[in-house]
């Protein structure tokens, strides 16, 4: 449905059915699955229903990604040029004007 909007990180199953993994476990795990699946339907009918397009939910989540890439980068460099100088990245926070937060 239009949860394919959405990118979801699927886990890995708990343990696989050679394992020896019993039936309940795995309804269980369905169950849940289920339930997830609604609730994303559920938040995209609201956002829906608030006004948004789906060619806007698409780009903001295609924005997101990409910040996160980003903003993944920079801590990367971050951390580098932490042990370069033999700090910490949160030693150089105040250098770059950043928050812990950010």
């Amino acid at each position: 449905m239009l949860n394919v909007l959405f990118a979801l990180q699927i886990q890995s199953p708990r343990s696989s059915p050679s394992d020896g993994i019993n039936k309940e476990t795995l309804q269980g795990e369905i169950k849940e699955l289920k339930e997830k699946d609604l609730a994303l339907d559920q938040e995209i009918a609201q956002l829906l229903a608030e006004g948004y397009s789906l060619d806007e939910l698409e780009k903001h989540i295609s924005l997101l990604h990409e910040y996160n890439d980003i903003k993944d980068a920079g801590q990367m460099l971050l951390g580098k040029l932490a042990v370069i100088r033999g700090l910490t990245t949160k030693d150089l926070y105040p250098e770059f004007d950043l928050e812990l937060s950010d």
